[in-house]
């Protein structure tokens, strides 16, 4: 009896997962389909929760499994084969899917993300050699603070990163965050956009805006020789040491910049941070400077961790999705599929985050794979 409410308490929670994803156009002919959408989409989720890679692993899963998958929807067909489902994710709109997933975390976060970090990532193996076709770029957004992926745009080719950021920042609801971008996205239009939306950003700023960074860049040297006497700026500094490395940052923001608006007319320009850092590894010293700019009026301690935090998409999401999930060594490239993947694996991962335990992320799978409560937990928290 306990166990009977346990699985209809785990199958209200795995329906109100699915709605979000219920708009999802199906490409399949309606009177050819044999295997619902929905049960598709959750078969392979709690697959790739479970570990799996490839959609042979998560035929193998379906048919393993499926006890487990009757726990939640009525599989009354079984599984598909692993063509089948390959059909399936390459015809899938990788569009629609991704914005079906946006909509499923702004609910699932709650809380609005204080730093939204925007960078891409190369899928490696999706290129084919047949026909030229290059790898895929998605660009994902990352809540640094949450540490979940609140959405991904796929592009051809991390030059088109342009072109996507907008596109992905107009999916969500960013009002209150702060946008941290590389300087691939640091863009009059990007910035803009991101005060349209009621945010602020910090973009990095690189050779790309040409004499913005030259300015800066002149500036800010200037500024230091004299000990920053004619103009208002506020310091801070942090040391981190780990694994023999020592590393030193002065994060110096600059607040008198009217002279620099006057000059680029760049939409809600409040500030320029110039980054010195100081690395201590080995013996051996390496020095680096990097500026930034922001439309943000804050102090260098306040500005300091928003910069950081950026990072976080590197170390909780890139990292993870290529130690954990095995991103850089996945062979699937038909049409949308790679995309779909993509998502698939972000939606797994905002998942398991969520899940109960203190455990690491790769243990919690491992435990997935072999406990089906755990497994079910993780759809249910």
């Amino acid at each position: 009896m306990e166990r009977a409410a346990a699985d209809v308490g785990a199958l209200g929670e795995a329906v109100g997962f699915l709605d979000y994803f219920k708009d999802l156009p199906d490409p399949r002919q309606r009177g050819k389909v044999v295997y619902p959408l929905a049960e598709v989409l959750l078969l392979c989720l709690l697959a790739v929760l479970g570990g799996a890679e490839t959609f042979v692993d998560i035929a193998r899963f379906g048919e393993k499994k499926i006890a487990l998958l009757r726990r939640f929807r009525p599989f009354r067909d079984g599984t598909p084969s692993h063509d089948h489902l390959g059909d399936i994710f390459a015809t899938l709109d990788a569009a629609q899917f991704q914005r079906c997933f946006v909509a499923w975390v702004a609910a699932l976060t709650g809380a609005a993300a204080d730093v939204i970090a925007v960078d891409g990532k190369t899928l490696r193996r999706s290129y084919q050699k047949k026909g030229a076709k290059a790898p895929i770029h998605m660009v994902s957004a990352f809540a640094a603070r949450q540490r979940l992926v609140l959405g991904q745009v796929k592009v051809a080719d991390k030059s088109n990163e342009i072109v996507a950021i907008p596109a992905l920042l107009a999916m969500m609801e960013i009002e209150g965050a702060i946008v941290t971008i590389d300087a691939m996205g640091c863009q009059r239009e990007i910035a803009r956009q991101i005060l349209d939306q009621k945010a602020d950003y910090v973009l990095a700023l690189k050779g790309n805006q040409g004499t913005l960074r030259e300015d800066v860049e002149l500036f800010a040297a200037e500024q230091k020789a004299n000990g920053f006497k004619d103009t208002k700026i506020s310091r801070h500094e942090t040391v981190d040491g780990d694994h023999g490395r020592i590393e030193t940052r002065t994060y110096t923001a600059i607040h008198d910049v009217a002279w620099l608006q006057e000059r680029h007319d760049w939409p809600g320009l409040r500030g320029v941070v110039m980054v010195e850092s100081t690395r201590e590894c080995d013996g051996k010293i390496e020095q680096e400077t990097r500026f930034y700019i922001t439309s943000l009026v804050w102090l260098a301690i306040q500005l300091g961790p928003a910069i950081r935090s950026h990072w976080a998409v590197e170390n909780s999401l890139h990292w993870v999705l290529d130690m954990i999930f095995r991103d850089d060594e996945c062979r699937i490239r038909t049409e949308h599929a790679p995309a779909n993947f993509t998502t698939l694996r972000h939606i797994a991962l905002n998942l398991i985050r969520k899940a109960p335990g203190k455990d690491s992320l790769r243990l919690k799978r491992k435990v997935a794979a072999w406990d089906d409560d755990f497994l079910a937990s993780i759809i249910a928290a």
